[in-house]
């Protein structure tokens, strides 16, 4: 069946037509009049069409799972606030006691009352029945109560995890809070969901981001939960019909034994139209506002403080090596310049072992970097996965938490277009909420969705063009699928999103307001508003 669209203001990645055809999931003709006969016509009314989104750094399957709790997020104003949310969370869903509780996306720098990390006896006041586990919005901290605790066997005796650590108060006990590695202790704890659960969480995660345009995603899932295998998340990852989502792995496994059984099997060479087996995705530090992400000097507000590098020298060498010997791609979170400086070295040995051309290794984040370091990712050939979104909360405390110094070096976009180093755009979700036009706003203007304030450093900011591009083309590059899909395109798959106002007309500071009212994916649509 040939479904013609007429009279649109389509941006097919390299410019404007107003009419385009779709065949069996394909673009079959893109420009001002197709002359073919169709078995449909839609007439698009003037409206505004570019290609699916895709987010090049997410997390679709612990979106899912963040979507069962208690929406913290949106109750982060104070920490009265957050702990009344919990309560009310309870109280709904009717938990039974000794049942878990969880909540996500708490900041306590929005806190007005008390702005510091909640504790175990914080929590204790919602709840001595239930464990409840809170996780910071970055993902990098949790916070559990007494009764998780006592779950979990974590006492004072208890040792301490490498690459992370729990927090004890002034008598030597654990205060419930849980650092980088040490949140894995956590959630090891917490009953793993069964294989309905996870197709129901990757079906709400589907939604949430096909209702934001997005038809792609490039994602991290295999670690999601420790105790389901990385298979059984691949299995549904792949299933016919499950996802309304293209899912491009970012694969974490966190050593060369699991690793290497994983080359092994295959599984890291899968691919088909729905489903590529990408990156080996590593983490090699933590985050900017929890103080974890690794700089090579101390926190400018905290002097006794340097963030924490995740793995040693020695395991991020022998991973990065494998998998570049092995024909895969890496891509390795690094938020703090000192970790960029050890995953530099990682990638100069392991391409100085193993030569590739085209071999697309890449920085994810990339915020607190440095000139010298950009110019050994272009040196390098590598490519970055960034997250405009992140400059919504980063441009209100990055140089107060780094520094003027290197604050006037981070968080480059413009700089790495210039250096023709590519990058794409995601939003790290659930981190963040998969908001694409909110992520193009903070592109462009460089400063807090709906801020007045003057942008942080204004000669980074993207072109709307440019913009869309990295949420689109760009992001199908990353995943070796240029041509494939990413353009409005012939040949290409019919991914394609249709938004309430053209971005190129409107307002910069309202960009976050353009809504996704349709999603097709092949060619068939997934949303509808």
């Amino acid at each position: 069946m040939r479904t013609v669209y007429k009279n649109g203001t389509v941006y097919t990645g390299n410019g404007f037509v107003t009419d385009f055809a779709v065949e069996n999931g394909k673009f079959c003709f893109v420009g001002e009049t197709d002359k073919a006969t169709a078995d449909e016509v839609v007439d698009l009314g003037g409206k505004f069409v570019c290609a699916g989104f895709n987010d090049s750094h997410m997390h679709v399957l612990n979106l899912g799972n963040v979507l069962t709790m208690a929406n913290l997020g949106a109750h982060t104003t104070s920490l009265k606030e957050m702990l009344d949310c919990l309560r009310t969370y309870i109280k709904e869903t009717g938990v039974t006691p000794g049942t878990w509780v969880q909540g996500r996306g708490f900041n306590h720098d929005y806190f007005a009352d008390e702005r510091r990390f909640p504790t175990r006896w914080d929590l204790d006041s919602v709840s001595t029945e239930h464990p409840i586990c809170i996780t910071r919005a970055c993902g990098h901290i949790c916070v559990v109560n007494s009764k998780a605790l006592e779950v979990l066997g974590i006492t004072k005796d208890t040792p301490q995890v490498a690459g992370g650590s729990f927090a004890l108060d002034e008598n030597g006990e654990p205060n419930g809070q849980f650092f980088e590695n040490a949140v894995a202790v956590v959630y090891a704890g917490i009953p793993e969901p069964d294989e309905a659960q996870l197709c129901a969480m990757l079906r709400a995660s589907c939604k949430r981001l096909n209702r934001y345009g997005i038809t792609s995603c490039q994602s991290d899932d295999y670690e999601t939960f420790p105790g389901v295998p990385y298979k059984t998340v691949q299995k549904l990852l792949r299933t016919p019909g499950l996802m309304t989502v293209r899912v491009n792995e970012q694969a974490q496994f966190t050593n060369v034994e699991a690793l290497s059984e994983y080359i092994e099997s295959g599984d890291a060479y899968f691919e088909d139209d729905m489903f590529r087996a990408g990156p080996l995705k590593i983490i090699s530090d933590g985050s900017l506002g929890a103080r974890t992400a690794c700089l090579s000097r101390p926190y400018a507000d905290d002097e006794n403080a340097r963030g924490i590098p995740l793995y040693t020298n020695a395991e991020l060498n022998g991973l990065i090596s494998l998998a570049n010997e092995k024909g895969l791609s890496v891509a390795v979170h690094a938020i703090g310049d000192g970790a960029l400086d050890n995953v530099l070295d990682a990638y100069e040995k392991a391409l100085h072992e193993h030569p590739r051309d085209d071999h697309r290794h890449g920085i994810v984040h990339c915020q607190i970097v440095r000139r010298d370091q950009i110019e050994r990712m272009k040196e390098l050939k590598l490519r970055v996965n960034l997250q405009s979104i992140f400059l919504d909360y980063d441009t209100h405390i990055v140089r107060e938490r780094v520094g003027d110094e290197l604050a006037g070096t981070s968080y480059p976009a413009k700089t790495l277009l210039n250096a023709r180093i590519p990058f794409s755009n995601g939003s790290d979700a659930p981190v963040e909420e998969p908001n694409v036009m909110r992520g193009i706003e903070c592109a462009v203007t460089r400063r807090s969705i709906g801020s007045t304030d003057a942008p942080y450093r204004p000669e980074e900011a993207l072109s709307v063009r440019e913009a869309i591009d990295s949420f689109t083309k760009s992001g199908a590059v990353a995943s070796f699928e240029e041509g494939k899909k990413g353009e409005i395109a012939n040949g290409q798959l019919a991914d394609f999103v249709v938004l309430s106002e053209d971005p190129f007309k409107a307002d910069a500071n309202t960009l976050h307001r353009i809504e996704a009212e349709a999603t097709y994916l092949g060619g068939k649509c997934v949303y509808k508003k």
